[in-house]
């Protein structure tokens, strides 16, 4: 079983509630402004900003409040943001990537040196586990919008290079360049995706016993709780087992 994703289910079933939504909320917003600033406000012409809002209305991030992130960057006034990526491994030699959007590097990088230390890891250089993950496009759907075959062939079509179907629904894997072409003839078989983002994905994974999972879940959710972190992967796997003892707990 893949851990990080499981681990990212329970995260969603235990439901962190109102204030992590409004969490949530604001670092799409954030992301929203910084792509809108980088280049058109029109999603049309650019592919950042309409990655950013396809982000936010999967999550149902309000209408208003993407225009509003939109406006904010046509006013001038934002803040300097810049986009890092901080790389090292976690308990048990995982691999973790964590990607921030932020205007004080020094603040940021403290918090998420602090996360590594708290929990046993050990955060590395810039390309230190990078070369462990291919960046790739990543659109899911729902396991409703038709049969594992159907979604299939519609990413074939599409110029997709890999998909996996489940009971949870379709991932479909496409290179970083493509994913804006994709995920656009993927709607037009498919129709709107659950998803579609650039994500870090491991080209190999380390099994964990349950201590070091327990310690790395810590450690991811310790580095998704900064408002800074836009998003956090890893390379760890978990057995059927361990996986239902931590979702219990």
């Amino acid at each position: 079983m893949a851990g990080h994703s499981a681990f990212k289910n329970i995260m969603h079933k235990k439901g962190r509630a109102d204030a992590a939504r409004a969490k949530m909320f604001a670092k799409l917003g954030r992301e929203i402004t910084v792509a809108a600033k980088m280049g058109s406000p029109d999603p049309g012409m650019n592919p950042r900003l309409r990655l950013a809002i396809q982000a936010a209305r999967a999550e149902n991030m309000p209408k208003d409040n993407i225009e509003r992130a939109i406006k904010k960057a046509q006013g001038g006034d934002t803040e300097a943001y810049e986009t890092i990526r901080y790389e090292g491994y976690a308990p048990g030699g995982v691999a973790v990537i964590a990607e921030a959007l932020t205007d004080n590097r020094n603040r940021t990088g403290g918090a998420v040196r602090a996360a590594f230390t708290k929990f046993g890891g050990n955060l590395g250089s810039t390309g230190s586990v990078s070369h462990m993950f291919a960046h790739v496009g990543e659109i899911t759907y729902k396991a409703g919008v038709g049969s594992a075959e159907k979604v299939l062939e519609a990413a074939i079509e599409a110029g997709a290079d890999d998909v996996v179907s489940d009971e949870h629904g379709h991932v479909i894997i496409c290179s970083f360049d493509s994913l804006g072409t994709v995920a656009g003839e993927l709607e037009k078989a498919l129709g709107e995706a659950e998803s579609t983002k650039v994500v870090w994905k491991p080209s190999l994974s380390t099994q964990v016993d349950e201590d070091q999972a327990r310690s790395i879940m810590k450690m991811i959710a310790t580095l998704e709780d900064d408002d800074d972190v836009q998003a956090v992967f890893a390379n760890f796997e978990v057995s059927d087992d361990v996986m239902r003892k931590l979702t219990a707990a």
